[in-house]
């Protein structure tokens, strides 16, 4: 099925001297210690607040890089139209960059993307708004071969994450946080989620940068890349030893919602210090909730699974040790489009349904499963004794 959403009358950019020197498509965003969060974990807990970004995800800086190294390639006098396929956060991106660089953009999104962000991305001024197909594979499939030939203007194609441009746009997030970190400080551990890798790899590209393997005097913080159950496209893979592809997706976080990772999230997840970790939407639920309660932000499941980990004792659980008072955990708050008060309440119902705990002193007996052998294919679990209410996977 196929909707057209809108098509807006669009004003064209004053050309090619007028985009150059038009600003960024992103901003650079707070680091912000959070109380709360670090007293729920037992550690000092960071969080970088890309849910700031003018799109309102870290999004802004991958697609916003993207565009403008198209655009530097292309003469004076070509006026492109950008098209991008999304579940929903690339393409607001896409919508903001191009609108700041004076271009069109027609975004090609799921039909299982929420009324709410299809409504986002009319607001933000995309040139059209199309839904087709069941998963983010099959919309931009579509955007190709179906609606990109039509344009009459010299199209850009504006992938979501899989593209070295967008990875570079993204690892500008890492060098911002060592240097807003507080003095003598730096991050023991990163945490960002996993949709298709594109953050992920700009993570690691950028560590990769500020600790370079040729130095012996320092070692990378441990990045956790965080998954829901039913869009863990990268755990598959890890459990399977291979670059594996999900049938289907079953989670809520449809900003997730990605079949097959990148090859290069796959390999940058074979490092000892990556730990693939999946949550379920309930604790993903759990946590918007709960980080909108403690620190008044606002944040979709895609984003709120990784906050998950700071409430009882999932943190130390994951990284299979007890985590210091004194120590820093960076949490990269990826994003909140996808989200409202009255989602808020409807989550907080659902979990208090479902017997998860509403405080951090409370306890509920369940089982925690800890891949053995993280990171190198082993696939053997075991269940151990665990203060979290849900199920986690660590591999």
């Amino acid at each position: 099925m196929t909707v057209s959403v809108q098509q807006n009358g669009y004003q064209h950019g004053n050309g090619h001297h007028a985009r150059v020197k038009a600003a960024r498509p992103w901003v650079e965003t707070p680091l912000r210690e959070s109380y709360a969060l670090s007293q729920a974990a037992g550690c000092r807990v960071f969080l970088k607040l890309e849910n700031l970004q003018p799109s309102g995800s870290f999004k802004s800086r991958g697609l916003g890089h993207y565009i403008q190294c198209r655009l530097a390639e292309l003469p004076s006098d070509v006026q492109p139209h950008i098209f991008c396929s999304s579940g929903g956060n690339a393409g607001l991106a896409a919508v903001h960059a191009s609108r700041t660089l004076g271009l069109p953009c027609t975004v090609v999104v799921p039909v299982s993307t929420k009324s709410m962000m299809v409504a986002k991305l009319r607001a933000a001024g995309a040139y059209d708004v199309l839904q087709f197909g069941a998963s983010w594979q099959e919309a931009d499939a579509f955007l190709r071969e179906e609606v990109m030939p039509k344009s009459p203007l010299p199209p850009i194609y504006a992938p979501p994450f899989d593209h070295p441009d967008i990875w570079t746009g993204n690892s500008t997030l890492i060098p911002e946080i060592y240097n807003q970190m507080p003095p003598n400080s730096s991050p023991s551990t990163i945490i960002c989620s996993i949709g298709g890798g594109g953050l992920f790899n700009g993570v690691m590209q950028a560590l990769d940068d500020e600790f370079p393997s040729s130095s012996p005097y320092s070692q990378p913080p441990t990045v956790l890349a965080v998954e829901t159950l039913g869009a863990d496209s990268l755990a598959a893979s890890v459990r399977a030893g291979k670059l594996a592809r999900l049938d289907s997706i079953t989670s809520g976080a449809t900003s997730l919602g990605c079949r097959q990772v990148t090859r290069e999230t796959y390999a940058y997840a074979q490092r000892k210090n990556v730990k693939s970790v999946v949550l379920t939407d309930e604790e993903a639920k759990m946590a918007c909730w709960r980080l909108a309660d403690d620190e008044r932000l606002m944040v979709e499941l895609a984003c709120g699974v990784n906050v998950a980990l700071c409430y009882d004792g999932r943190l130390e659980r994951v990284l299979g040790r007890r985590v210091d008072r004194d120590e820093c955990v960076v949490i990269v708050l990826c994003g909140g489009s996808g989200v409202t008060v009255d989602l808020l309440e409807e989550w907080k119902r659902e979990t208090a349904a479902l017997g998860l705990v509403k405080g951090a002193g409370e306890k509920v007996e369940k089982g925690v499963f800890v891949g053995k052998g993280v990171m190198n294919g082993v696939k053997n679990r075991e269940a151990v004794p665990s203060e979290v209410s849900m199920p986690v996977s660590v591999l």
